[in-house]
């Protein structure tokens, strides 16, 4: 395996795999044809004596010994590319790029339509969203797999830079016509009321729970869901109430006969956070999209 029998160009083939998982992407992603980068990734395995990537599906996964030789590989890549691209400004109005994205599904219906009406000048970009479960996102983030997460404040290392983008404040939802609806809402209505909460957990409180534990007080539960859109649902054909954040409900409130309120009490708000690796940190086109994200916070 001598580097000078290695054509270096294949490098940058073999990391663009890995991260896109996909040979079709890979090929996008590099400006190159699909036969082209087949031919690489040949050679690759000719060189290193093993398939490197095995098909499951439509995904591309790597071998064991090519995430082994990505660990290795991924720092000095990373510096080289870094060192490079320092001296070339992104011009994304000229430039082919995809970005990915880690945003769980609340988040997409809040930023996307933002970011895409913001980027809507630079057809050249492509934006990739996904769901990845949060013990997952700093191994996706290193890697490369993806650019930018935007999620709750989360436990991070040192490797994984965030900042906050915004705040939103919870607010209270029920149906139109509720007997609730008329007027502030006092602590006793609310608890009074059965409740709706949304969880992606199987058990535990809600973030409102622990303030409302706080102050002494309990709410009833009626119904325990995964989705605030199917929540929102329940609460448009029942009498049962919803706590949410205020994005999300502004836009479920503009097609659901439901009324947003204020909550009784002072409730902690929703912190969202956007996440990168700084290893990429200094990447032109990472820098540009950043303040994209931060614009439509």
């Amino acid at each position: 395996m001598a580097l000078n029998r290695l054509d270096l160009n294949l490098l940058h083939v073999f990391d663009t795999i890995y991260r896109e998982g996909s040979l079709t992407r890979a090929a996008r992603a590099l400006h190159l044809t699909q036969p082209a980068v087949s031919h690489s990734l040949s050679r690759l395995r000719d060189h290193f004596d093993d398939r490197l990537f095995t098909r499951q599906g439509n995904q591309m996964v790597p071998t064991p010994l090519a995430r082994r030789f990505l660990e290795s590989m991924r720092p000095g890549l990373t510096q080289i590319q870094s060192a490079v691209n320092q001296f070339h400004a992104f011009d994304p109005a000229n430039q082919r790029k995809t970005y990915s994205l880690g945003l769980r599904d609340i988040l997409e219906s809040t930023f996307l339509p933002q970011l895409m009406r913001r980027l809507d000048p630079y057809p050249n970009l492509e934006i990739f969203s996904q769901r990845i479960a949060r013990r997952e996102m700093e191994t996706q983030l290193a890697a490369g797999k993806l650019d930018f997460a935007v999620d709750v404040l989360l436990p991070v290392s040192d490797q994984t830079a965030h900042e906050l983008l915004r705040r939103d404040r919870l607010v209270v939802l029920a149906r139109t016509g509720h007997p609730l609806a008329d007027g502030g809402l006092s602590m006793e209505d609310y608890l009074t009321a059965r409740h709706v909460l949304v969880s992606s957990r199987t058990e535990g409180p809600g973030i409102e729970d622990f303030e409302l534990s706080r102050l002494g007080v309990q709410r009833s539960i009626r119904l325990r869901c995964q989705h605030y859109y199917a929540a929102c649902r329940v609460v448009e054909k029942t009498d049962l109430l919803l706590t949410m954040p205020e994005a999300y409900a502004r836009i479920i409130a503009q097609r659901a006969n439901i009324v947003i309120m204020d909550p009784p009490a002072n409730l902690p708000s929703i912190d969202v956070h956007l996440y990168w690796h700084k290893a990429y940190e200094r990447e032109p086109a990472l820098i540009w999209f950043r303040e994209q994200l931060r614009e439509i916070s």
